[in-house]
């Protein structure tokens, strides 16, 4: 399997995301700067967390202006699948890669903490290292992470079975069915990470990438990396 993480002045967890994937892997991912016209053909693209551009203008939309993510859609659009993480979620929804916008925070601060999730669909190459229904514990690390759409969107998000996680307490349950304070940015519907109509690019917020190994205090962000070596392997 090749993979490739696309680095944006700004970027953070880029460098988190080539230790994870290289473990999962076996082999080192290609790191590819946001300069570049093009990017080789690989198996996985992964657009990382971080503050691309200092998040000016509005978090994701210069990263999506990137001479590379040209390329990067050309591949999406071609069934490449692509991650996008927390800033990278930003970025696919800004190029058009996934629906609705990443608005500031309900509460209007910056979120980092650890948080639960849900797993809504396991069908997928990102999301069969896990069960559906399985809760599991991630980090969260953002300012604009509230999640937002049209009616007519969200339905089709539901109905296609096309949202990946939602917030949830230590017991599974979201705000909506009680459980309270389990949404930390007041996305719609409790909404964590959604996937494209093809369901082969998933964005969401929270970093699986910083809780996947045992000296970071958890393993539950590994299951995404294994499962999409063992997927696209």
């Amino acid at each position: 399997m090749k993979a490739a993480v696309i680095v944006f002045p700004g970027s953070n967890c880029d460098r988190d995301v080539q230790v994870v994937l290289r473990e999962s892997m076996g082999s080192e991912p290609l790191m590819v700067w946001h300069g570049d016209a093009t990017l080789a053909d690989v198996d996985l693209i992964v657009v990382p967390g971080g503050f691309s551009y200092g998040d000016y203008l509005r978090s994701g939309a210069m990263a999506a202006q990137s001479p590379v993510m040209k390329d990067v859609v050309a591949k999406a659009k071609k069934g490449v699948p692509v991650l996008g993480i927390c800033n990278g979620f930003q970025v696919l929804t800004e190029c058009g890669l996934l629906p609705g916008v990443l608005m500031l925070n309900a509460g209007l601060k910056f979120v980092c903490k650890d948080i639960h999730l849900r797993t809504e669909a396991a069908d997928t190459p990102f999301t069969q290292g896990y069960d559906k229904g399985q809760v599991i514990r991630v980090p969260v690390a953002h300012h604009d992470g509230n999640y937002f759409t049209d009616d007519d969107t969200l339905k089709r998000l539901n109905d296609e079975n096309r949202v990946a996680f939602r917030y949830v307490n230590a017991d599974g349950q979201t705000s909506k069915e009680g459980g309270n304070g389990a949404n930390p940015n007041g996305s719609m519907d409790d909404i964590a990470g959604i996937f494209s109509a093809a369901r082969t690019v998933l964005g969401l917020m929270p970093h699986p990438e910083r809780l996947s190994d045992p000296a970071m205090g958890g393993t539950d962000g590994r299951p995404m990396f294994d499962g999409l070596v063992q997927a696209l392997g």
